[in-house]
């Protein structure tokens, strides 16, 4: 989800200074694109299809207004050779030239289709999102919510968000090359349209975003702003369970040192699914810390190394006539200290263990109850994506989606003559 703040604001007339981030490469944020990692990690995800986007979808999406298609195929139109049966348009007063625009689906009508199937395929409800983001900001269009059941449903929370516009026209924003000889652009970006199985027991507040610094696990945090008792009393599961996943799937695994992860612990809160992968990147919502705070966080202690290891090994020469006399006091010694450390061993296994627990486990933060996010339960994010109110009644009309946008050029028709009225008005006098 892209988050506008790179800089951090001084007091009074101080010039604002640029967060420490090391340069963001267009490849890491490439690498963070869900089709590019979803292949590897593709079994630890919620069920998920993707569909190749053509560049006419792509420039339809980006296209000003908004016109949807019908979600049916249209009928095949019929010809003939025969005068009696073949039509022209200069016969026909209705017909124009505008007809083939009134379908925006013509030049992409396999991905409409692939659109269709999927959705089909997924049980007939998907959650939509692009390559990094995902329309969040414009569930005010489809009922205040994420689920969609028709390709329309799509189209019009993929047309309405801005966070949908982000991934189209400035994914590489602030961004470097890699390397001189690496020169990627915009137009070079294979966009995808990501469609998750809509869960209708998905728990927003099982939901964490969990940030990476050199390969290391900094700190978790809880990603619905709102308070949730029963989290509190299961932070040392939730930190162990998230820890344990990062270290045996996404450590030593993801392409980039430096990444932000999300993921979703179902109930019975014994294991964890991959969500997203975000870039580390100002762009990325650091939700309840700063990203002052995670660039300047310290990285978490090393474990230390089996003290045969530390110490590691010392090659002897020994001459043959001692080597029996000298087996012969290390094996003394050998069953002296295994003696010993057997009765210490009973005593002392618990507390070991709890230590080896306790050597590390990520920060993980709460929303608490006396915090100022505990207020916003039920409250409307991504207020500053609002529409006007004409706009949200013209989309919950009853009438379908599909017919929003006739709706709303109705209401801008009539907006546009009662300006020309006014304007009228004013010339009179």
């Amino acid at each position: 989800m892209p988050h506008s703040i790179s800089e951090s604001q001084g007091d009074g007339d101080e010039t604002p200074t640029r967060l420490p981030f090391p340069p963001v490469t267009k490849k890491h944020i490439l690498n963070c694109s869900y089709h590019s990692w979803h292949p590897k990690y593709r079994t630890l995800t919620p069920k998920t299809r993707l569909v190749p986007l053509t560049r006419p979808f792509v420039d339809y999406l980006r296209a000003d207004g908004i016109v949807l298609p019908e979600d049916d195929d249209p009928p095949a139109q019929m010809t003939s050779d025969t005068d009696s049966a073949y039509v022209s348009a200069s016969d026909n007063p209705d017909a124009n030239d505008d007809d083939e625009d009134e379908d925006p689906s013509a030049q992409w009508r396999e991905v409409h289709r692939a659109i269709r199937a999927t959705i089909e395929e997924l049980g007939g409800a998907v959650m939509p999102k692009l390559n990094w983001s995902a329309p969040k900001d414009a569930t005010y269009m489809n009922a205040n919510t994420m689920k969609c059941h028709k390709p329309s449903d799509i189209y019009l929370l993929l047309k309405s968000s801005d966070f949908i516009t982000h991934d189209l026209e400035h994914a590489y924003d602030d961004c470097v090359d890699a390397s001189e000889g690496e020169q990627l652009s915009e137009d070079d970006i294979p966009y995808h349209l990501v469609l998750r199985k809509a869960n209708p027991h998905w728990n927003p507040s099982v939901e964490f975003r969990c940030f990476v610094r050199d390969r290391k696990l900094l700190c978790i945090s809880q990603r619905d702003m709102n308070y949730y008792q029963f989290l509190h009393k299961m932070q040392d599961k939730i930190q162990s369970l998230i820890r344990e996943f990062f270290e045996i799937r996404l450590q030593n695994t993801f392409e980039d040192d430096s990444f932000v992860f999300d993921v979703y612990i179902p109930q019975t809160y014994d294991r964890v699914w991959l969500v997203d992968i975000n870039p580390w990147a100002s762009r990325t919502d650091p939700l309840l810390y700063s990203w002052q705070e995670l660039l300047e966080m310290d990285a978490p202690l090393e474990e230390p190394e089996d003290e045969l290891l530390q110490g590691g090994f010392v090659r002897l020469s020994i001459d043959p006539a001692k080597r029996q006399q000298m087996m012969d006091i290390l094996a003394k010694q050998e069953a002296e200290m295994q003696a010993s450390e057997s009765v210490e061993h009973a005593e002392d296994s618990e507390d070991e263990d709890s230590a080896e627990e306790d050597l590390y486990l990520p920060e993980l933060r709460l929303v608490h109850p006396e915090d100022p996010e505990a207020a916003m339960f039920s409250s409307t994010q991504y207020s500053a994506h609002k529409m006007p109110k004409d706009v949200v009644d013209a989309s919950q009309s009853g009438n379908g989606l599909a017919d929003f946008a006739k709706e709303w050029e109705k209401i801008l028709a009539d907006r546009q003559r009662a300006d020309a009225a006014y304007d009228s008005g004013d010339d009179a006098t």
